[in-house]
């Protein structure tokens, strides 16, 4: 792989992450008005996000509207945006059975091959241990609490991850 082909991938959840469901003294208090939740999101999360060495790709739920309602309050760009398949019958037993979170074997599809970084506030060491069997690459499944969402603890970890070797 060269250039861009070559950066690793990272993964981005929304509600957790970037809409953190505290109430701390930095967040927003709870609003009755359409999209009053987007107050929790904090402005300079974006530029650190895109300074990043990686590709960033929206992996969540939000789909489209991570497009048009967070990326603009965060000074991002577009983002491709992970299509969620239907899971199999087979898959979907086999995943609640072991708990593997339903998002993994999605994104290890969406990388195809390619080193990666997931972020969200619902991974479990069964998501890890799945990943590391299925994906040749290098990954890092990383947990967010999701009352505090993305915090300098968790860009240094990122940054670390991310730093060629």
């Amino acid at each position: 792989m060269t250039g861009h082909q070559s950066r690793p991938l990272l993964f981005l959840d929304v509600d957790g992450p970037l809409l953190p469901f505290g109430a701390g003294p930095q967040r927003a208090p709870a609003d009755t008005a359409p999209h009053a939740h987007l107050a929790r999101l904090d402005p300079r999360v974006g530029p650190r996000l895109s300074r990043l060495p990686c590709d960033l790709v929206w992996a969540t739920t939000w789909g489209e509207e991570a497009n048009t309602e967070l990326a603009p309050r965060l000074g991002l760009p577009r983002l491709p945006v992970v299509a969620w398949p239907e899971p199999t019958a087979a898959h979907l037993h086999e995943d609640q059975w072991f708990g593997l979170h339903w998002k993994t074997r999605a994104l290890v599809a969406w990388a195809e091959r390619r080193p990666f970084v997931w972020v969200d506030d619902e991974i479990t060491d069964t998501d890890r241990d799945w990943v590391s069997a299925h994906h040749p690459a290098r990954t890092l499944l990383h947990r967010v609490g999701p009352s505090r969402g993305l915090t300098d603890e968790d860009f240094a970890v990122l940054a670390q991850w991310l730093r060629p070797t």
